[in-house]
């Protein structure tokens, strides 16, 4: 009851003081303006009904339906209500902070329990899934607080207790009603606010344009629309801030579609972007045009799209995860939401069913990948992506980094590629190194590390020394990518990102002759004589000719062959993918077990006209 009496003098205080809050400051992004309506305009289109957030009622019995017509969706639903009912018997949520920072793993471990029970409940109608739903709520009310500090974890505990008393609204009593009502707002309501006047732990994330912006201000927003009609003025504070603040991360969708902080912040980012969009609409009936307004934003289910491979692993830059695949239910909001069929096709290969694909299942038959050309140029982020076919598992793929140093978990990797052929990934990306080494998130510490160094990827460095290896603010554009009559080319313009390593000039440009070759040519002008290393890393064995000039790489049954073809005198050399001598070393790094670096070292030169060429082995 401490909580509920606290709860009514918040509503109290945040009616006292609005003209204090400075939300109303906080414009939408530079290249967005969407207005946004009064709170009191927003509660009368509030629906009056439960559930609003993600679905309704209707959208429950479309599933029903579904589900009994047998097909996919009976099987999704028989995966779902399986894993409903392991959660029955499991202990509920513990307040756990392992590494010191981060509470998330609870908050998405109690998240998915309450859609996985909720969608079960409104399906069934069964009590038991209630009651355990019940005991996950009491549970997570009792924690201290929901770790505001690092308000991710705040974002998505507010996001797992709003869809606990919405989806189970009819189960509860009206104590149990306002004692999660109370809960919101005291642990998740009440801390956003505060962040939103600059007082909180965690108070730059609203005024930030990536994946925090998204996650805070959805998780806040779908926690507020559940209880709008009975907190009106927090939930109120927080509609009118959040819908603004958000623009500034929707406007980073534009030109088309692309997300600059990697595979694995694009399935961030855009979850919660579609939370908070698809909850305004069941909860208000509209989105007051955010998502139309995001230039891109109809466009960015391609993006990782392109960025899979016929493996069906993602090109993994920035901070992604090693050999990550990406499966997200968003892809079906959004195939619905802009009738884009492709988006539904793609995630309903692989989908690992939850209860929002089922919520959100779309029709979709047919090969429409098939159709999209097979080289795509993704402009700001500058990425691109060159494939020798849609529908073969053998077929050559290549992805190309270019872009931006500063953008929010980038690497020190422009110019970095990932290369597949016959089903095999030859040249991968590390991916990211442990989020709790010491300054992994701290400039110039970060870029101490072998994984976020140009070092640890497959590009050039230049005069290697103990500083960073590429210009940490450089960018660099994609200037080609094209694709005709069975050969593709990108090339990227990296004279910005070595410009500090006495680089007046550096490009690279891959092209891919159809399913018969690959070849990378680097040109680099110094201006004056140094050093320049070629990389590639890649989990093969590896052979090296005896004059140096040829290796071969096997892995899985498979072969490839790289041949040096310029410039004379160039050999290969193969090791573990470890610091240069002169490079930082610090202690803790993932050791790369198992990964090799190829090499091509070139001395006293200024300039270097390095080509590789990359075919099938014998």
């Amino acid at each position: 009851m401490d909580r509920v009496r606290h709860a009514l003098a918040l509503a109290a205080l945040v009616c006292m003081c609005a003209a204090t809050v400075q939300a109303d400051d906080i414009q939408g992004g530079g290249r967005m303006n969407v207005a946004i309506p009064s709170a009191e305009k927003m509660r009368t289109m509030l629906h009056p009904e439960h559930p609003r957030l993600l679905a309704r009622k209707e959208d429950f019995a479309r599933a029903k339906l579904a589900i009994a017509a047998g097909g996919r969706a009976g099987e999704w639903y028989a995966a779902v209500r399986k894993k409903a009912e392991g959660i029955l018997s499991e202990p509920a949520a513990t307040y756990e902070i392992p590494d010191g920072l981060r509470l998330l793993a609870t908050s998405r471990k109690v998240l998915d329990r309450m859609l996985t029970l909720g969608l079960v409940f409104r399906l069934t109608g069964e009590r038991k899934y209630a009651d355990r739903a019940w005991e996950e709520a009491k549970a997570v009310a009792a924690f201290p607080d929901w770790n505001p500090r690092h308000f991710l974890d705040t974002a998505e505990m507010t996001m797992a207790v709003g869809i606990c008393y919405d989806w189970f609204y009819d189960a509860w009593s009206p104590a149990q009603r306002v004692e999660i009502c109370s809960t919101l707002v005291c642990l998740g309501l009440e801390p956003g606010l505060a962040c939103y006047e600059g007082r909180g732990a965690s108070n730059w994330w609203p005024s930030c344009n990536h994946n925090w912006n998204q996650v805070c201000n959805g998780g806040l927003v779908c926690g507020a629309l559940a209880i709008f009609d009975e907190q009106e003025q927090p939930a109120g504070r927080i509609l009118q801030t959040a819908l603004k603040s958000v623009q500034r991360a929707l406007a980073e969708f534009a030109p088309d579609g692309a997300w600059g902080e990697g595979p694995s912040y694009w399935d961030y980012a855009t979850r919660y972007t579609v939370f908070l969009l698809a909850s305004l609409e069941t909860a208000l009936g509209t989105d007051f045009g955010l998502a139309d307004a995001a230039k891109g934003f109809s466009e960015t289910g391609l993006f990782p799209i392109y960025l899979t491979g016929p493996s069906g692993e993602t090109f993994n830059f920035a901070d992604a995860g090693e050999h990550q695949r990406i499966r997200a239910s968003q892809f079906l909001y959004l195939a619905r939401r802009f009738s884009r069929r492709v988006y539904a096709e793609f995630q309903k290969e692989r989908a690992r069913p939850d209860a929002l694909d089922i919520l959100w299942d779309v029709d979709a038959t047919g090969m429409e990948r098939e159709k999209l050309p097979l080289a795509r140029h993704f402009r700001s982020a500058e990425v691109a992506t060159v494939r020798s076919s849609w529908n073969d598992p053998q077929a050559f793929f290549v992805g190309v980094k270019g872009g931006s140093n500063a953008v929010n978990h980038s690497h020190l990797d422009l110019g970095s590629f990932i290369l597949e052929w016959k089903g095999v990934r030859w040249a991968v990306d590390l991916g990211r190194d442990d989020y709790n080494l010491p300054g992994y998130f701290r400039q110039p510490e970060r870029w101490n590390f072998y994984r976020l160094r140009a070092e640890g990827h497959n590009t050039i460095v230049v005069n290697p020394s103990s500083g960073p290896d590429q210009d940490t603010k450089a960018f660099a554009p994609v200037t080609r990518c094209e694709s005709r009559d069975g050969r593709s080319v990108v090339s990227v313009d990296l004279s910005a990102a070595y410009a500090p390593s006495g680089v007046t000039k550096a490009t690279r440009t891959i092209e891919v002759e159809g399913d018969r070759c690959v070849t990378v040519r680097d040109e680099v002008s110094l201006r004056s004589t140094g050093e320049v290393w070629w990389m590639m890393h890649t989990e093969a064995e590896v052979t090296l000719s005896s004059d140096g000039k040829k290796a071969t790489l096997a892995q899985n049954g498979k072969t490839l062959l790289l041949e040096i073809a310029g410039p004379d005198g160039a050999g290969w050399t193969v090791g573990p993918a470890v610091p240069l001598p002169s490079s930082p070393n610090p202690p803790g790094q993932n050791p790369n077990s198992g990964v090799r670096r190829l090499a091509i070292r070139l001395r006293h030169v200024d300039t270097a006209a390095v080509c590789v060429h990359i075919s099938p082995g014998a």
